[in-house]
């Protein structure tokens, strides 16, 4: 046969029963839906089912469009399935009614018939198809305006799904044609086509495609052509072309940049939603570019007000968000409301003297005030650009930003009053300096409208609120701490879900700040903690799982106390006895626990039986469930690993907690050889808390770890790789540990380890919390094994030094530098080209026991007697005057 004589004919029969199935599935009974789909798998067992789908498709004129549509997308799905097994004869038909019937008549059919061209096409099928791509190329030369716009609609797919193999040699470079071709359409008389002309093009911008790099100058020239479209969607496309090109093709943007800036201001209060998001990207991508700062300083006059305008509600988002209703704490949640949580798996990292100054935790304040509303809107992207230009300018932003904040603050408009506080908190950040004389009379303001009586104002206010949180507690704590936090206290008890919320999250960033100031309100901050238990539904209830675990991080041992136990335990326990194992919320439960655990220490005793056996058992099932998965994988599904790695964590609180206390229930369980599991698994967070949990047992109850040490070693040596950073920093946190209670007995594991923890202190660019364990390791390794390790000395001494120098006074500080004089006394030279350093961490201690400092004494005279006191002087000159000061009082020299 040959493909000409393909011809298939429907049995009457047949098509009357898949017409009928078609009807059936547009049914909203879902009993229905599941018995087409059942038949729809059986009717897949017949070669030419598919060919009735498409027959549907293409030739059944006679039926209505959403019937003939939902034909074509059944194929589809099969295609997706069962590609490889359809007939030849089959695979040709399909293709051939594609191509004749691109240009149907109605919009609905050839968008169908396009996403099943695509989807033949990502299937592999580009390089077995190869008239699709000319063919689709010349159809768009066609006089019939359907014809032309179903072959762009198609081609565009395309473009979106398989813009990689286009640009490849595997199909001869087809893009060479494909690319000039579409620039020709930016001037075609139809809006629809000008928009899928420039569509296909962007598909190739952020990937630098070489056929589209030879054209970029006309590419832009005729971008410039469309500016005034009339079309939105036309518009759109070319403010998101202008944002991928800042990207890519910066020099190319220069030139012109005056007038993009000033094109992208109008577009960005374009009339049409859409547009005006797309637009306003240019600005948080812009501020990413080093050339901002020139580039914008002459428009921020005009761009400010435009940013701030675009921070008001729409009246679309005041009824998205239902923002008439005040009270609706009594309405459960609907599930899809809660977001998935993502647990952040412990690390282990060490204090710093400059307290309070974290780099790497400030994703939590993120502008997220309105998460139900779809979820990236114009409010948002305004308020992210606001807050990214007021890092870039700082205070240079406030002469823009002022005016407009005394007018917005005190409107008598809500919406208007609520945008003006979205502003203050998104220039929190960047502009905090600049604020602060004002912030005397703003907070006080501030805190008056969290009782404002629309709930939206408050919700936002509370999030304000929280980003002035440092500057509130640096002042003293009757001025603004008390106030603030007894209001916000009260938003915790809101009688609406979303401002419960805010405050919620404000109040856990509030505790952050405050840590051990807020000891003095404990009794009233639990109160109002407990009493949410009983209030809240379910999606806040996980917020206040997580306010809860930060106010025990941030008050830690002041918790333990009889009277606060009691009213925190009976509520959480209450939950914890409720939740079945499977449930997700026991996440966060299991989270807020562990700081409870770690904050009350003895205090969590009368608790942590049940606690521990439950998260060995959460471990033991989902080791179990990974087995039977490995095994047979489509009899068994995946476990959910996520419970195993918050057990892990949750076990490590209570061994960081309990001490020593929790040696029985250690022994009474096989904890040890599930660690030994989970220290081998793929997934690099089981890793990662296993480790954790492995360094705070060996502190807890080292006679349990100590028989599993050979077997332990050689998993932690090979996982000193900083490709996986937290692993890597958890694993060589647990060999210090292990190390310190090895003593002698750690020699034959030195070799297993000492090259890689080398290696990556001297690595550029590892970060600091990885370098400082590394640093502590490397440093008690030499302790108790000083002959094995003090060779290696001069390859490390000098990040050694400036990785610790840093770092509090405490325990692993003084372990570590004991192991270097040690090192120093066995191997002299070893620190003689870097001694400058050893003399900078020296001086970095205020107060080490007596002695060490009598170590530090010895060596520094030592060094001294041996160059003489000439070379000394000469040597002692090039010390910062803090350091010579330092040294000379408290060591004489």
């Amino acid at each position: 046969q040959t493909k000409m004589e393909y011809e298939w004919k429907p049995d009457q029969q047949g098509l009357q029963q898949i017409l009928q199935l078609l009807k059936e599935s547009q049914s909203p009974d879902t009993t229905i839906q599941r018995t087409v789909q059942q038949k729809l798998e059986q009717l897949n067992q017949y070669p030419d089912f598919n060919n009735y789908l498409i027959f549907v498709l293409t030739k059944l004129k006679s039926e209505d469009e959403p019937t003939r549509s939902l034909s074509g997308l059944i194929l589809k799905n099969n295609v997706k399935a069962h590609f490889q097994n359809f007939p030849n004869g089959v695979t040709d038909f399909i293709k051939s009614e594609c191509l004749n019937n691109i240009g149907d008549a109605s919009p609905l059919i050839r968008a169908t018939v396009g996403i099943l061209i695509t989807t033949i096409a990502s299937k592999g099928e580009l390089q077995n198809w190869p008239d699709l791509l000319p063919k689709l190329c010349s159809l768009l030369d066609s006089e019939d305006y359907n014809t032309c716009e179903g072959a762009f609609g198609a081609l565009q797919k395309i473009c979106e799904d398989s813009a990689e193999i286009l640009d490849s040699d595997v199909l001869d470079r087809p893009l060479n044609i494909m690319i000039p071709k579409f620039l020709q359409f930016f001037k075609h008389s139809s809006p629809k086509i000008r928009s899928h002309a420039v569509a296909c093009v962007n598909q190739f911008i952020i990937s630098r495609t070489q056929a589209l790099m030879l054209h970029i100058d006309s590419f832009i020239e005729n971008l410039f052509a469309l500016a005034g479209d009339e079309e939105p969607e036309v518009r759109k496309n070319v403010c998101r072309a202008l944002v991928m090109l800042l990207e890519v093709r910066m020099d190319r943007l220069l030139p012109h940049m005056h007038n993009i800036v000033e094109y992208m201001l109008q577009r960005t209060q374009d009339q049409d939603e859409n547009v005006a998001l797309e637009a306003c990207e240019f600005w948080l991508t812009l501020a990413e570019q080093p050339i901002c700062k020139d580039v914008l300083v002459r428009h921020l006059p005009k761009l400010i007000p435009v940013l701030v305008n675009g921070m008001k509600y729409s009246d679309l988002d005041i009824i998205l968000l239902k923002g008439d209703v005040e009270e609706d704490e009594t309405i459960p949640d609907s599930e899809q409301d809660i977001r998935p949580r993502f647990h952040r798996s412990r690390t282990v990292a060490q204090q710093h003297d400059e307290d309070g100054i974290e780099e790497e935790d400030d994703d939590d304040d993120e502008i997220d005030d309105d998460d139900t509303i779809s979820d990236w809107n114009l409010r948002k992207c305004s308020a992210a650009a606001l807050d990214v230009l007021a890092n870039v300018y700082r205070d240079e932003l406030l002469p823009h930003i002022l005016p407009l904040l005394k007018e917005l603050l005190f409107h008598h408009e809500w919406v208007v009053k609520e945008s003006g506080i979205l502003v203050l908190g998104a220039i929190a950040e960047g502009c905090m300096q600049g604020m602060i004389p004002y912030l005397p009379e703003l907070i006080p303001h501030l805190i008056q409208c969290l009782s404002d009586k629309k709930a939206l104002v408050r919700s936002i206010t509370c999030w304000t609120l929280s980003r002035y949180a440092h500057w509130v507690v640096s002042q003293p704590p009757d001025t603004y701490l008390k106030p603030l936090m007894t209001e916000l206290l009260k938003r915790i008890l809101d009688s609406n879900k979303r401002v419960q919320e805010a405050a919620c999250s404000a109040f856990a960033t509030l505790e952050e700040e405050a840590c051990t100031e807020l000891v003095p309100y404990l009794a009233y901050i639990l109160d109002t903690l407990v009493f949410a238990f009983s209030k809240y539904q379910h999606k806040n209830l996980l917020i206040l799982y997580d306010a809860i675990g930060t106010l025990a991080d941030s008050v830690g041992h002041h918790l333990n106390k009889p009277e606060y136990i009691q009213m925190l335990m009976p509520p959480l326990i209450q939950k914890w006895n409720m939740l079945k194992d499977e449930d997700k919320d026991l996440f966060p439960l299991l989270e807020c626990l562990s700081s409870v655990a770690t904050a009350l220490q003895s205090g969590f005793l009368p608790y942590c039986e049940p606690v521990y056996q439950r998260c060995v058992n959460l471990v033991q099932k989902t080791l179990a469930q990974a087995m039977l998965n490995n095994a047979q994988p489509d009899q068994y599904e995946a476990p959910d690993k996520d419970f195993m790695i918050v057990a892990l964590d949750l076990l490590s609180g209570l061994a960081e907690g309990l001490g020593g206390n929790i040696e029985q229930l250690v022994a009474r369980s096989n904890i040890l050889t599930l660690m030994y599991q989970c220290m081998q698994d793929k997934m690099p967070e089981v890793r990662q808390s296993s480790f954790a949990l492995l360094g705070d047992l060996t502190k807890a109850c080292f006679q349990h770890v100590k028989p599993c040490i050979a077997d332990f070693m050689p998993i932690l040596g090979t996982n000193l790789n900083p490709e996986f950073i937290s692993v890597c920093n958890n694993a060589t946190w647990a060999i210090g540990e292990i190390s310190i209670q090895m003593g002698i007995e750690m020699q034959p594991y030195i070799p297993m380890v000492l090259h890689q923890l080398v290696e990556i202190i001297n690595r550029p660019n590892t970060p600091k919390t990885l370098l400082e364990n590394t640093a502590i390791t490397i440093g008690r390794l030499g302790y108790v094994c000083p002959q094995e390790v003090a060779p290696m000395l001069q390859q490390f001494i000098r990040p050694w030094c400036t990785s610790l120098r840093n770092i509090r006074d405490n325990e692993e500080k003084d372990s570590a530098f004991r192991g270097i004089c040690t090192m120093i006394s066995v191997n002299p030279s070893g620190v003689i080209q870097d001694f400058i350093f050893f003399c900078d961490a020296v001086a970095s201690w205020i107060n080490p026991k007596d002695d060490l400092r009598d170590m530090f004494c010895k060596i520094l005279h030592g060094f001294k007697n041996q160059v003489g006191d000439e070379n000394w002087r000469r040597f002692s000159d090039q010390f910062p005057l803090p350091l010579k000061e330092r040294l000379a009082a408290f060591y004489g020299v």
